[in-house]
């Protein structure tokens, strides 16, 4: 997927970067945490902390550093829904340029059992109106 329907500024803090001057880079995953719950709140109506949801899968592919005083954007899409999960594609920009690629999946679980379950209907024409 190349297209990306929604995206967030993030600032990058003092505790973001290391003895290098970067942006160390396991701070990319809490990047792309805060886009997704950016995503979930602006996009579906809920914030994670408040739906049962959890991180099954996490992949990033560095390209270049991100400095310490970069313009820091995340940019994300769902290409294709499961019947429990979300997979996000990102793309992390640093003053425009591509830092980074990663896709995250996240499943939706009942509380109580700890199962899997269907993602809400409200969830596919939120995020189909989107694409």
């Amino acid at each position: 997927m190349s297209d990306y329907d929604y995206e967030v500024r993030i600032d990058v803090r003092l505790r973001d970067v290391d003895f290098m001057g970067h942006v160390n880079n396991a701070v990319y995953a809490t990047y792309l945490e805060q886009a997704r719950e950016a995503y979930f709140t602006d996009v579906l109506d809920v914030s994670l902390v408040d739906v049962g949801t959890v991180l099954v899968n996490l992949e990033i592919e560095y390209a270049r550093p991100i400095e310490s005083d970069a313009t820091v954007t995340v940019a994300l899409g769902v290409a294709e829904l499961g019947t429990s999960s979300v997979p996000i594609e990102y793309e992390i920009r640093a003053d425009g340029e591509r830092a980074a690629t990663a896709r995250t999946v996240q499943v939706v679980v009942d509380d109580e059992t700890g199962e899997s379950r269907p993602l809400p209907s409200e969830w596919h024409s939120r995020i189909e109106t989107r694409r």
